[in-house]
């Protein structure tokens, strides 16, 4: 039992990635994903990778998935039928919401209409104060009637979000109970296990949001599971979470919403690892695959996090590693507007029937088929030939949008990949200068299975010098599923200033908290050497109402700083983010955080060579003509590099196309590349000839 197998679910490929824990080899493998059943590309490619590499299936011992079927089922509503059960008075509660507007420009656009009904909303005659004191519990006979309404509502999930639940979870425990009592096979989200913090908006929406899909992720889990048994039946299976960690097959089922960005958090972690390896301590990950693209920054080998953010239009109030997604991919579908000005996205061809070029009955033109047309794609086939390219096809695509705009094919598809290039430099910007960091300041990292064919372009339009292409980009979400720990995230909401006496308050909220992640540590069977703990703080100016997250990368469970190192800290945070702090203004506490990990191995020896050495200059496998500028007239002899047969030490200067299993990477006239002693591409990216999309 020496193999580790990671599985990233993505719109258009199912990835797998796994190395073998005692001597280091990997494989990796890729087939088209199924979106109807995700499960079946799981197994279908867990057999082939098996077959083609070798690997004993009884070896495996641990299977780690990252999964976009709760993603999924609340983008296309097809989650379940929920009731709500909350106090007295907030039954309307997530429809007043924040009454704030999706778009400040439309006074059109609303927010997407409740997942649960105004008549599957029911309201129980109980109140807590907001210290946890019980003002007036709930009778007996109020909750005889709850659980009636809510039994002839005929729901398949239920969600129990009272005012001030999470200072005392009691009245929410006791109606859980009687609800699981009375009405079998209901599932049930409690506010207070899902995430016990202030503000009600917010954890009465997340609340909704895993009541909504429970059903759904546990029948898909439940299958998975059962389906994985037969082929690796000695693998602990895992389940990532928007944290960037991993969780138990049973934790994910009864708190799907953790997963909600499980796949693209596998690719920071992914990130993270080669940036690791190769010694860049500050990047910006570009990870575009079939249907979007999804930005994300680390900071000295590690990932921002952010606790509250919408998905799908819905607000969400948990750890999430912090992600800017865009609907920029391969899959993009173009089209004109009724401006007749030419757009890219975000709607995608998918995989099926994907691009046309692909030739599985698409016929919309995409990204793909543009990056087809101008030559950047081999037409001998994607996926080591398994899937051939139909230029022709592709060209057929790309008429119907230039015919309108009075453009060639070729000018229409660069103008397509233009387009796409400014929408993803508009989300690295949204993580980076719009948060106080200058991207030039940033390697870029490219991967995803179209990541290499635009990075180059992305980062030239920013500004950044280079751009790190690793080893396997198109399966990295898959490698950091590998490489991803155990993780757990725990919170108490409080409430106190920040004093050279303020450990005496924060110490009991600690404890408390170190006594519930223990018991989570022996529930997972961490070993003692393998566990870590972090300490972070919520914090604000007195009278604020928004809060910045502060690390506390020191503090033990019976040590914190000073109260006035904590200020310092804090005033930084501030200044970071708002470009001032007064110094005069009193700072409280209001949220108390704890996160687990449960370690795992982070270096896998046979990944490639670590010395570089004097390398000749590499040959070219072929030539082909690539379009990179309409105003040069005509296509460039490009020479198309394999890069399996790129060594370490090997450097080479642009224009070239990179092609490999899962992924290509185009470099632009003046670009110049490096084989690093890890084995990936770092291209120095020219500012020169820079096309402004």
């Amino acid at each position: 039992m020496t193999w580790t197998v990671g599985v990233d679910v993505g719109g258009s490929f199912t990835d797998f990635f796994a190395v073998n824990e005692r001597d280091g080899r990997t494989a990796v493998h890729k087939v088209l994903s199924t979106p109807k059943n995700p499960a079946l590309a799981i197994n279908q490619g867990l057999r082939e990778m098996c077959d083609d590499h070798g690997i004993a299936p009884h070896a495996i011992s641990r299977f780690s998935h990252g999964t976009t079927v709760g993603t999924n089922a609340l983008i296309q509503r097809k989650g379940a039928r929920v009731a709500v059960v909350t106090t007295n008075g907030f039954r309307d509660l997530l429809e007043i919401g924040r009454q704030t507007r999706p778009s400040i420009f439309s006074l059109q656009l609303d927010h997407p209409a409740p997942l649960v009904p105004r008549k599957l909303r029911f309201e129980l005659d109980e109140r807590i104060g907001p210290g946890g004191e019980i003002i007036k519990p709930p009778t007996d006979a109020s909750i005889i009637e709850t659980v009636g309404r809510v039994r002839e509502s005929g729901v398949d999930a239920c969600a129990i979000c009272f005012l001030f639940s999470f200072a005392d979870d009691a009245s929410e425990r006791r109606i859980a109970a009687a609800l699981k009592e009375g009405i079998q096979g209901l599932y049930l989200s409690l506010s207070s296990d899902i995430y016990p913090e202030i503000r009600e908006f917010e954890r009465f929406s997340t609340t909704v949001l895993n009541a909504y899909l429970q059903p759904a992720f546990d029948e898909y889990l439940t299958t998975l599971e059962a389906d994985l048994r037969t082929i690796i039946p000695s693998a602990v299976i895992g389940i990532n979470q928007s944290n960037g960690g991993l969780t138990s097959i049973g934790t994910g089922r009864d708190y799907p919403v953790r997963t909600i960005l499980s796949g693209p958090a596998a690719g920071v972690l992914g990130s993270i690892h080669v940036a690791r390896e190769s010694s860049h301590r500050n990047v910006i990950t570009l990870d575009m695959g079939g249907t979007s693209a999804d930005v994300g920054l680390i900071r000295e080998y590690e990932a921002d996090l952010s606790t509250s953010r919408d998905v799908a239009g819905f607000p969400v109030r948990l750890p999430m590693i912090d992600i800017h997604t865009v609907g920029a991919g391969g899959g993009s579908v173009a089209w004109i507007d009724r401006d007749g000005l030419l757009k890219v996205g975000p709607r995608s061809a998918g995989t099926d029937p994907g691009p046309a070029c692909y030739g599985r009955g698409g016929v919309e033109p995409t990204v793909t088929d543009a990056n087809a047309v101008l030559g950047r794609l081999d037409p001998a086939g994607l996926l080591g030939g398994k899937m051939r390219i139909d230029i022709k096809a592709a060209r057929e695509a790309i008429q119907q949008v230039a015919e309108p705009i009075g453009l060639s094919v070729e000018a229409t598809a660069l103008g397509i990949t233009d387009i796409v290039v400014a929408n993803m430099v508009r989300a690295v910007r949204r993580i980076s200068i719009e948060r106080g960091y200058d991207p030039r300041d940033y390697t870029l990292m490219s991967f995803g299975g179209a990541g290499g064919l635009h990075a180059v372009e992305v980062a030239r339009m920013l500004g950044i010098r280079r751009v790190v292409v690793p080893q396997a980009p198109g399966i990295l979400c898959a490698m950091g599923l590998v490489v991803a720990d155990m993780k757990e995230d725990l919170v108490r909401s409080t409430r106190f200033r920040v004093t050279d006496g303020y450990f005496e308050e924060l110490r009991p909220v600690l404890q408390e908290l170190a006594k519930d992640l223990d018991s989570w540590f022996e529930a997972e069977r961490i070993p003692g050497c393998d566990r870590d703990r972090r300490i972070a703080l919520d914090m604000r100016f007195v009278g604020q109402n928004h809060e910045l997250r502060v690390p506390l990368p020191d503090a033990t469970i019976d040590s914190a700083p000073s109260g006035s190192r904590l200020s310092d800290m804090f005033l930084a945070e501030h200044r970071r983010c708002y470009g001032y702090a007064n110094a005069d203004d009193h700072v409280e506490i209001i949220n108390v955080r704890l996160t687990g990990l449960g370690r795992r191995r982070r270096e896998f020896s046979g990944e490639g060579e670590r010395s570089m050495r004097d390398a000749e200059v590499p040959r070219p496998a072929t030539v082909r003509p690539v379009l990179f500028d309409i105003a040069s007239g005509s296509p460039t002899d490009t020479p198309v590099f394999e890069r399996g047969a790129l060594a370490p030490g090997q450097e080479f200067t642009g224009p070239a196309v990179i092609r490999q299993l899962d992924s290509t990477t185009v470099l632009g006239p003046g670009d110049s590349l490096l084989v690093d002693e890890c084995r990936n591409l770092v291209i120095d990216v020219s500012q020169q000839g820079s096309r402004q999309p």
